[in-house]
């Protein structure tokens, strides 16, 4: 096993903030935010951050490929293996 290790898949949902400045976020639901029941999530300002994920829902829209085509391949670049989804079926309200 050598650097040539390919990255574990990933889910990745896409949002976008409704409130300007309409800032893109990338969801990870299936990843640890903080430890302190927050997700891990990315946006090219800011980097890795945790966050919850049903406040950014209702903070948010789904973003379309053309509006995350640039976070995607920032994600790819840095090492994920994206699997997009539009929401997550385990994190369900109640």
């Amino acid at each position: 096993m050598g650097l040539d290790r390919k990255p574990e898949p990933t889910i990745v949902i896409f949002r976008v903030f409704t409130t300007k400045p309409r800032d893109l976020i990338a969801l990870m639901p299936e990843l640890d935010g903080d430890g302190r029941g927050t997700i891990l999530s990315y946006m090219h300002i800011g980097q890795h951050s945790g966050a919850h994920y049903d406040r950014v829902i209702d903070m948010s829209r789904p973003a379309k490929p053309d509006e995350y085509a640039d976070l995607l391949a920032e994600l790819q670049r840095i090492g994920y293996d994206p699997i997009i989804r539009q929401r997550h079926p385990k994190r369900r309200r109640g």
